[in-house]
């Protein structure tokens, strides 16, 4: 007895509607009715089918199709992927978040995940409770890579130099504020000379190169005196808690971390630029409406939670 088995050549699903429709009108020209075709296309399309699966699937019988054993082992897992496929192609243009089991991944730094990750996963666990959310370190001069390669759905962080394919647009604006410890000398006055004189922690995941306090800095033609260098103001401001350190960051993370609530919050001196944090996406993902309604409950909790 022949044995189906598959081929080297790709099976056309094509050929596959062809052998649905056989399979259910068991005739030659009612199926070819059904699919709009000749009977001619249909008795071609089921020769390519016996070649490829080495089955004559369907005998005649008088004038009905009789399906072969091999045949009938084939068509119910065959049919039921067949209509799963078929949903699958329905769904693509739409996205039900109550229903939906996705993994998303968004890359975010350090200090933007501590802002925003509470707001966020509240938001799906209300919106989309069986999707799962991935927060993920995305170092920035793999930003657009890992979005074209579908590593990460999304990525927030701070305005950087993107091109297409590579999209983006501002979600709010971060101040800055300088936190020292209680009973720190400059913790009722703190001017840009004495800013200038004490010693600072500088917080950054690269190992060398300049912080944007310090470009703020050196636009005022000063430099201020780094004695430490962190990788994350968790770990600066467990520092400063305990030293005569300044550490300058953003406002709104000091606001939303209670570690920091021991420390004394301060304006800065001079003139720092709020930072921008924007939201990435890959332009193949641009009309994909999982990824456009997770771009939505982003830019929701950034509204919500916006600090200027």
């Amino acid at each position: 007895m022949n044995q189906i088995h598959s081929r080297s050549d790709p099976l056309d699903l094509n050929l596959l509607k062809v052998f649905e429709a056989i399979h259910r009108e068991r005739n030659l020209s009612l199926a070819a009715r059904a699919l709009h075709l000749t009977p001619s296309a249909v008795s071609h399309a089921l020769a390519r089918l016996r070649s490829q699966l080495d089955d004559p699937l369907f005998v005649r019988d008088g004038r009905r199709m009789r399906p072969t054993a091999a045949c009938q082992r084939l068509a119910p897992p065959l049919l039921e992927t067949l209509a799963r496929l078929r949903e699958l192609l329905r769904q693509r243009d739409r996205f039900e978040p109550a229903a939906s089991r996705q993994a998303f991944r968004i890359g975010l730094p350090e200090a933007t995940e501590t802002v925003l990750l509470p707001a966020l996963v509240q938001a799906l666990r209300t919106l989309a409770p069986a999707a799962t959310l991935a927060s993920v370190a995305l170092p920035r001069r793999d930003l657009g890579r890992e979005l074209a390669a579908g590593q990460v759905d999304l990525a927030v962080d701070v305005a950087l130099p993107i091109r297409e394919p590579v999209r983006h647009r501002p979600l709010f604006q971060d101040g800055f504020c300088v936190l020292l410890r209680a009973g720190h000398p400059l913790a009722r006055r703190l001017s840009l000379k004495h800013y200038l004189q004490a010693q600072h922690v500088a917080v950054s995941t690269r190992a060398s190169g300049q912080v944007i306090e310090d470009l703020a800095l050196l636009n005022l033609g000063v430099q201020r005196q780094v004695a430490l260098r962190c990788q994350g103001y968790h770990a600066a401001c467990a520092v400063v808690a305990q030293s005569d350190l300044l550490l300058t960051m953003p406002a709104g993370l000091a606001t939303r971390t209670a570690a920091y609530a021991d420390l004394v919050r301060m304006k800065p001196p001079f003139a720092l630029p709020a930072a921008q944090l924007h939201l990435y996406w890959h332009a193949d993902n641009e009309s994909d409406p999982a990824n456009a309604w997770l771009r939505g409950v982003v830019e929701r909790v950034c509204g919500q939670d916006a600090v200027g």
